[in-house]
C-alpha cells in the first residue's frame, strides 16, 4: 500500500509541476489556431464561408455593403466557383473584410504567443481573443444558420446545432484558454512590481 501512495503522490507532485508548462502549450495552442484560421480568411472559399455570421451580426454587418439575407442567393459550396456569385462577394465587400480579419486573428495569436517571454504583451493579446471569441459566440445568438432549420423531421432549433453553429460552439474552449492566460500574465505582471 505505501508503494501505491508512493506512486499516487509522485503522480500528483509532477502533475501539480506542470501548469506553467501546461500555460504557455495554451498559448502555443491558440497561437496556432489563430494563425491558422487567420491565414484562411485569405482564401476566398473561406470568406464566402462566414458572410452569414458577419451580415446577421449586429456588430459587423457594416463591414458588408448587402443587407442580409440577400447572401443566401449568392452561397457559394467550398472550393465552388461561380463568375455571377464571386462577383456579388467583390460587391459586398466580402473578402476585403476577410483580409483584415485575417490580419486581426493573426496578431492576436502572435501577441498571445509573445505573453511567454513579455506578459504585458501578452496581456493585451489574451484579451483580445477573449474579446474576439465573445463576439464569435454572439453569432449563436445572431446567426439562423447556426441551428438546424425545421425541414420536416421534427429535429430542429435550440439544442441542435448545425455545422456552422459547431464551429462557432468550439470557441468556448477558446474563451476558458484565454482567460487562463490573461490571469496568468496579469500575476506575473504584479510580480514583476
Amino acid at each position: 500500500m505505501d508503494k501505491i501512495t508512493s506512486l499516487v503522490h509522485w503522480v500528483l507532485e509532477v502533475s501539480a509541476s506542470l501548469k506553467a508548462t501546461g500555460i504557455h502549450l495554451i498559448r502555443i495552442a491558440i497561437f496556432i489556431i489563430f494563425v491558422w484560421i487567420g491565414g484562411l480568411k485569405f482564401w476566398n472559399y473561406e470568406a464566402e464561408g462566414i458572410v452569414p455570421f458577419v451580415a446577421n451580426s449586429p456588430f459587423m454587418s457594416f463591414f458588408y455593403t448587402k443587407n442580409a439575407p440577400e447572401y443566401k442567393d449568392y452561397k457559394l459550396k467550398e472550393g465552388e466557383f461561380n463568375k455571377e456569385k464571386h462577383q456579388w462577394h467583390v460587391e459586398n465587400n466580402t473578402y476585403t473584410f476577410s483580409h483584415g480579419l485575417g490580419i486581426a486573428i493573426m496578431s492576436f495569436g502572435i501577441l498571445t504567443l509573445l505573453g511567454i517571454w513579455f506578459p504585458k504583451i501578452g496581456f493585451v493579446g489574451s484579451g483580445l481573443v477573449i474579446l474576439m471569441t465573445i463576439g464569435t459566440l454572439s453569432f449563436l445568438v445572431t446567426t439562423p444558420e447556426a441551428w438546424v432549420p425545421d425541414l420536416g423531421s421534427g429535429e430542429h432549433g435550440f439544442p441542435l446545432l448545425t455545422g456552422a453553429g459547431r464551429l462557432v460552439i468550439k470557441d468556448t474552449c477558446i474563451l476558458a484558454s484565454a482567460i487562463v492566460v490573461l490571469a496568468d500574465c496579469a500575476q506575473r505582471i504584479l510580480k514583476k512590481r
